[in-house]
């Protein structure tokens, strides 16, 4: 996956406004939360308007419209935190850090981790925008892959037929300064995490950014001004390789986004016209995060004829969902490749071929994210991702934190040029 700008000031608010703006806030996400789910009710505490109280009033569910227990019904009191606020305001070192819209992100995201779960989380405003542009598969920037190397940001791989490729920057090539006037940037980049890098160099299509570089081999730094166009990073692929007297279709398969659909619709007509002349199919699942629920049940689905693919197991309810009868792809054999990056839409996958295909497992171990997370768009431009229940393989294993076991396990060697995994898996077939 590939990883905008958000940034507004707040005048001066007295204490009444500011607790406005922030239950305004707050509310919101717990009513996405808790409300819809539970049917708690509000109150607050007409003694002093300053410290709300949250409370239950003989909550339901909507779900089963059960009453909830007595000892999940909850109350809580903000007036520790307005106390922290106003000390803060009045005693902080550096009161030009004190910005208010910035403290209610940072509240918000601390209620979700306190969950003590990763994956519920809140997403302010330009992060969820990034998310959002990851699961499309298009963004507007230059098109360069970011890492770091030695802790100096560097460009991993410039993508085929972007910007940066077509203005010279090359894999390998540091990036110490970024300068885009309409952002009012000109900075060193030496202490940018990965996401404000990402921030810094995304824009609107057709702006300009400048990429002060240092390239080995160059004395000079170098400046590569590169306008900025769209984007769009493929999530399936296919190529037909040879090997060990065989051919195989090797399709990869780096995450499940909201194009993936259409672009596995075109990788399975391909393949479809060279059925006749292969002999078998290599999913590649290495290091894919995973995505869309629905969209690993959807490829599942060309490959496994009938029966569950997984199984959702929730707070009230526990569904099956079986293949969905496309079947395209059956009759061909099949072998996955997985690592230590193959994260849950993926191993929902992997886990159902294994177990109803039979397909041999080869790579790595897989990373173990055995949870389905609920995405939701906030009204300030923010998002909730919150986990909705587990999941099971067709088995009934649930691999959260496990991962699932290779069958064949086989490490890639870096110091060659070959795919070992790739291989041992053609070899498989």
């Amino acid at each position: 996956m590939f990883n905008h700008e958000y940034n507004k000031t707040l005048m001066k608010i007295t204490r009444s406004q500011l607790n406005n703006a922030f239950f305004a806030i707050l509310l919101v996400v717990l009513g996405l939360v808790i409300e819809n789910r539970y049917g708690l009710v509000y109150s607050f505490a007409r003694e002093n308007p300053q410290v709300p109280i949250i409370s239950t009033r003989r909550a339901r569910s909507l779900v089963t419209n059960e009453e909830i227990p007595p000892e999940r019904q909850q109350e809580v009191s903000f007036e520790t935190f307005w106390e922290v606020w106003s000390l803060l305001e009045r005693d902080y070192l550096e009161p030009g850090d004190i910005k208010a819209e910035k403290m209610v992100n940072g509240a918000i995201g601390g209620m979700t981790s306190a969950l003590g779960d990763p994956y519920t989380v809140y997403l302010p405003p330009a992060e969820n925008q990034r998310s959002g542009e990851d699961l499309a598969g298009s963004f507007f920037g230059v098109g360069i892959e970011l890492g770091y190397r030695e802790g100096i940001l560097a460009v991993v791989a410039p993508l085929k037929d972007t910007p940066a490729e077509q203005a010279g920057i090359k894999a390998g090539d540091l990036i110490i300064r970024v300068n885009d006037p309409a952002k009012n940037l000109d900075e060193d980049s030496s202490r940018w995490s990965l996401n404000e890098a990402v921030d810094a160099i995304r824009g609107p299509k057709g702006t300009p950014v400048t990429l002060t570089l240092l390239r080995e081999g160059q004395s000079e730094p170098l400046e590569i001004t590169v306008n900025r166009g769209e984007i769009v990073v493929n999530s399936v692929e296919v190529e037909f390789v040879e090997h060990a007297g065989k051919r195989v279709a090797h399709v990869s398969l780096s995450r499940f986004g909201e194009r993936t659909e259409a672009e596995w619709d075109e990788v399975v007509s391909t393949i479809l016209k060279n059925k006749p002349n292969i002999n078998g199919i290599v999913l590649d699942m290495r290091n894919n995060p995973g995505g869309f629920f629905d969209g690993a049940i959807d490829i599942a689905s060309d490959l496994i004829q009938s029966g569950v693919v997984v199984t959702q197991k929730g707070q009230f309810v526990e569904q099956d969902f079986p293949a969905r009868g496309r079947a395209r792809l059956i009759n061909i054999p099949v072998e996955v490749l997985v690592n230590r990056g193959s994260a849950s839409a993926s191993e929902i996958v992997a886990g159902a071929l294994r177990d109803r295909l039979g397909a041999k497992l080869i790579g790595e171990r897989t990373f173990g994210k055995g949870t389905v997370q609920d995405r939701r768009e906030l009204s300030n431009g923010g998002g909730l991702h919150v986990t909705i229940a587990r999941w099971l393989l067709p088995s009934g294993e649930w691999i959260h934190d496990e991962g699932i076991p290779v069958n064949i396990e086989i490490a890639d060697n870096p110091d060659t040029e070959e795919d070992e995994q790739l291989l041992r898996a053609i070899e498989e077939l």
